[in-house]
Parts: C-alpha cells; sequence; structure tokens
C-alpha cells in the first residue's frame, strides 16, 4: 500500500474576472508532489505555473476565481480557514518568490527581516536569534554575514537579495518549499551552490519541493518528475528522464531545443566611440563609532576602463557582487563615481542633474527586476510613453499611444494590451514591457542589466534576436550584463570578466570564451558549461527527432 502524496493537486483552475469578462489562467491542471521530492513546473512566461502554484497558499490577486482541490497532508487548502491557513503558511508551506526586491521590506535590515519569520514560529531569545539568522545566511552564500545582518535589501545585489529570501524560505525547516524561478538572479557557480544546498536540505529533513523554472539545465539536474505547462494546461508530464529523452509533444520538443542563437552584431572597424570609462572607482565608505568616522571602504568598482563603440556589444560577467551593476550605473551617472566618463565625444562624469536631464534619452537602462522598476499604478502606455513625456513634449496623446503601440509590437507584445497594469502579465512580459521603455526613445547607448534573466529559454532567443536586429537597424551600443554565459555568447562580441570590483581578464568574447587565461574565468566557464553539457548532448538527440 502506498502512502499519499505530500501535496495532491486535482483538477485546479483559476480565472479572473474583469469588466465582465472571465480570462482562463489555470484550465483543469492537476499534479502530486511526495514527500521528500522535487516536482518541476516549466513552460513559458504566462503559461499558468506561477498562478498554479500561488493558489495553493491562496496568494492569488483580487478578483481570481480557483476551483478544484490543492490537498495538502489531507486538507484543502482552497477551502481552510484563514487561521489554519497561516499556521500552515510560513511554517510547513513557504515560498520564494521570483522577485526578491518586492518580497523583501527595503525598511528593514535583513536581520530583522529573517529574524520575524523565526520569532512568528515560535523562536525565543536574541541571542539565538541571531545565531540562527547567521547560519542561515551562511547556508546561502551570503559572505561575512555576521557583517551583513544591519544591511537593508539596496544595499545587496541582485543575486544576494534572493539568496536572503531563500535563507528565510528554510528558517523554519518547511514539509513544502514552493521555489518560483529561486536561481533566477544568481551567477552559475551560485546557482550550483544554492541547487547543492535545497538537495542537502531536502535530504536532511525529507522536505518536498514544488520547482518552477525555466531553466531546464537546473530542471534535468534537480527534479524527479516534471510537468510541462503551456496556456494554462499541462500538456506533459512523468519522469525527468523519461520526458528529457523521449519527448511526446510538440511543445516540450520545441522547448528542449531551444536556445539563444546566432553570432554577436560585430560592429563597423571605424565605428565611433558612443561610451567610455577609464580607472572608474565606486568606493563605500564604511563608517564606525559614535562620530561616525570613516575606516574603510568597500571597493564596489576599482580602476575599471570600458569602451563601447556604435553597433557593438560589451558584455560583463562575473559573480554576484563582482560590481556589474555599480559599473553600469556609474557609467549612466545614477551614482557617483571618480575617473573621466565620456559620452558622445564630451566628459560627462562632472556634470550635475541637470546638466544630465537632456543626455538621459540617448541613454538607457533595462533593470535586473522588470516588476520593481514598474510602477504597478501605472498602465503599460503611462510606463512606456513616461520617456516621451520628458523628453519629447511637443507630442500629442494620439502620437504617443502610437510610437507606444510601435514598442510593444517590437518586443512581442499586443498593443491592445497596453491599457493594462503590469500586475495582469507575467514576469517575462513585464520584461519586455521594460525593455519597450527603453528602446522608445531611440537611444543610442543601452545598459541591459540581466535583460533575459526572468525569460524562459523560448523567449530568451526571441529576445536575443530583437535585441541584435534592433542593433543592426540602430547602430545601438549595449552594455550587456548577465550570469547566463550562453546569452552573452550569443550577443556580446567584446567581454569583461569581473571579481571583488576588478577586471581579472578582458577581449574578444570569442578569444576569451574559447582560450581563458585567468583562472577564475576557467573556473566560471566550466561551471557555466559544466551544467549545460548533459543538456546539450539531450538536445541534439531530441532535434533528430523533431
Amino acid at each position: 500500500m502506498t502512502s499519499s502524496p505530500l501535496l495532491d493537486v486535482r483538477d485546479l483552475s483559476v480565472s479572473f474576472l474583469q469588466g465582465g469578462r472571465e480570462t482562463v489562467a489555470v484550465d483543469r491542471v492537476s499534479f502530486s508532489v511526495e514527500r521528500g521530492k522535487t516536482l518541476a513546473l516549466v513552460g513559458e512566461s504566462g503559461s499558468g505555473k506561477s498562478i498554479s502554484a500561488l493558489s495553493i497558499v491562496r496568494l492569488l490577486p483580487p478578483g481570481a476565481i480557483a476551483t478544484g482541490q490543492a490537498l495538502f497532508g489531507g486538507q484543502d487548502m482552497l477551502k481552510v480557514s484563514e487561521s489554519e491557513l497561516r499556521a500552515i503558511r510560513g511554517a510547513r508551506i513557504t515560498m520564494v518568490f521570483q522577485e526578491p526586491m518586492t518580497s523583501l521590506n527595503p525598511l528593514h535590515t535583513i536581520e530583522r527581516q529573517i529574524a520575524e519569520i523565526l520569532e512568528l514560529h515560535g523562536m525565543r531569545g536574541q541571542e539565538a536569534t541571531r545565531k540562527r539568522v547567521v547560519e542561515l545566511l551562511t547556508e546561502v552564500g551570503i559572505p561575512n554575514p555576521e557583517a551583513r545582518l544591519g544591511a537593508y535589501p539596496h544595499q545587496l545585489s541582485g543575486g544576494q537579495r534572493q539568496r536572503v529570501m531563500i535563507a528565510m524560505s528554510l528558517a523554519n525547516k518547511p514539509d513544502l518549499l514552493i521555489a518560483d524561478e529561486p536561481t533566477t538572479a544568481l551567477d552559475v557557480t551560485v546557482q550550483a551552490q544554492i541547487i547543492a544546498l535545497l538537495e542537502r536540505l531536502q535530504q536532511t529533513y525529507g522536505m518536498a519541493i514544488l520547482f518552477i523554472t525555466h531553466d531546464l539545465n537546473l530542471v534535468r539536474r534537480f527534479a524527479d518528475t516534471v510537468c510541462v505547462m503551456q496556456k494554462g494546461r499541462v500538456v506533459e508530464s512523468g519522469e525527468v528522464q523519461t520526458v528529457f529523452t523521449a519527448p511526446s509533444h510538440p511543445y516540450t520538443k520545441a522547448l528542449l531545443t531551444a536556445e539563444p542563437k546566432g553570432a554577436p552584431v560585430v560592429e563597423e572597424a571605424d565605428a565611433p566611440v558612443v561610451i567610455s570609462a577609464d580607472d572608474l572607482r565606486v568606493w563605500f565608505p564604511i563608517k564606525r563609532g559614535f562620530m561616525r568616522r570613516t575606516v574603510d571602504y568597500i571597493k564596489a568598482v576599482d580602476g575599471v576602463s570600458v569602451t563601447v563603440r556604435a553597433g557593438g556589444t560589451v558584455g560583463v560577467v562575473g559573480e554576484s557582487g563582482s560590481g556589474k551593476t555599480t559599473l553600469a550605473l556609474a557609467m549612466l551617472r545614477m551614482i557617483r563615481s571618480d575617473g573621466p566618463i565620456v559620452f558622445l565625444g564630451s566628459r560627462i562624469d562632472g556634470k550635475s542633474v541637470a546638466q544630465m536631464r537632456p543626455l538621459r534619452r540617448d541613454m538607457q537602462i533595462v533593470f535586473q527586476d522588470p516588476y520593481g522598476s514598474l510602477s504597478p499604478r501605472m498602465s503599460v502606455a503611462e510606463i512606456v510613453a513616461e520617456g516621451l513625456t520628458v523628453q519629447r513634449p511637443e507630442l500629442g496623446l494620439d502620437e504617443q499611444r502610437e510610437i507606444v503601440a510601435r514598442a510593444l509590437k517590437e518586443t512581442g507584445l499586443d498593443p491592445a494590451t497596453m491599457d493594462r497594469y503590469p500586475h495582469e502579465f507575467s514576469g517575462g512580459q513585464r520584461q519586455r514591457i521594460a525593455i519597450a521603455r527603453a528602446m522608445v526613445l531611440e537611444p543610442k547607448f543601452v545598459v541591459l542589466d540581466e535583460p533575459t534573466s526572468a525569460l524562459d529559454m523560448s523567449v530568451q532567443a526571441q529576445i536575443i534576436d530583437l535585441l541584435r536586429d534592433l542593433q543592426r537597424r540602430r547602430a545601438l551600443a549595449y552594455l550587456f550584463i548577465s550570469h547566463d554565459l550562453r546569452v552573452v555568447k550569443a550577443l556580446a562580441g567584446e567581454l569583461i570578466v569581473m571579481r571583488h570590483g576588478k577586471v581579472v581578464e578582458t577581449g574578444p568574447a570569442a578569444k576569451v570564451f574559447s582560450q581563458p587565461e585567468n583562472d577564475y574565468t576557467k573556473a566560471l566557464f566550466a561551471a557555466a558549461f559544466r551544467n549545460q553539457s548533459e543538456l546539450t548532448e539531450e538536445n541534439s538527440r531530441v532535434g533528430k527527432m523533431v
């Protein structure tokens, strides 16, 4: 006689009522998660993966209607009382959300936020609580955790914020962990560490994991079973090895063979320099004592030089906290720095905010966290048109909407959705909105800070093709920041490898990828391509069947 699964979802359907019209997001989905096992939900953005998971813990937005059953330990989570739900949520079932910046309180320190979880579920004593917080931060790979206890979310890199979220979710040793893209913001080496951590905790505590991801490499390594979702339905499910080696559904086959392809755009030999920085430094002072004297510095960027030409892409890679994003923000003059920055032939490092404002039209950024950078109170049309309102005030409303519609269409979104709000879109769709907002002003220099991190593999390929097409037509200069080395290889002509704020290797991307010289670069590439090698072999076999 076999034991019942820890989580048994039966005929789950989720619909949204808006303006008297019903939209079905999840359509009669069934799956189960065994104790101590991992089930992966995979599929393109908008396929219903996250909505299915949110239904289990009743965290759906207003207007959502969920039917069916979600049996957890014999209790139907769709019908338990609010008090029963609170006792389960955060203790027996925990969740790692896709966008850590929107889940962490910007006004509370990291220590306070993790400690609150522990105290809500029974831990007492300041010393014991602090000790446990430090243990959790150490487990998820936060360096020097004692020094980070007083840090606020904005003082951490995207990857470090995600690790804090994982620490919070593991604080009470749950029976079921719902991990919604838990490694999205992490570089390849830390991805491996986090997956190894989850595997170890799973073995130690018998924890079940519902793993939501678009990274098929991680699914193949980490999950026991998989459900492939498309347009709110499960189109294929089974043991991971079976589904990956002998997929039966055309959509599954397409997912397994989808990856960024093609070569980077090669700029003209005499292409003008759009932006350059020489010996750039961003040092954050460490203040201590009653008088708050500066005793040392965090050297986030320490003597970095970079040149980006029209029509070219410089890729910046390195582990979380290596200074990649800080470098980009300094070049955009969004944070203070030392060292000359030349944009379109003029020094900009000494310019004031008012002096920089006319230049903002020509320099744009796509942020790593699309939801955190999109105002929830503004429609998509208002978000994309915001730059037009500031930089091109002569445009009428109809002209604005026409330009916005073109920008949305270019990024693969339906212009008819421009009056909707960000919460009505999936993570991948929100990232496309962010790209449309950056491109609508037709800039000359664009910082792409993990622009594909929230996207599934098939959409990654589409976005990379889009970015290359825009670059060819407009001679755009890109500074491309990513931890996904496959994407970097497809887009970047030049490569910078950073570690602890310094450049450890630089040169033509093809040469650095094929003949890395620095030991750190070799280790970074080995971690990335070792994780992908087995899946590449499988994709080759699947490709012959399609």
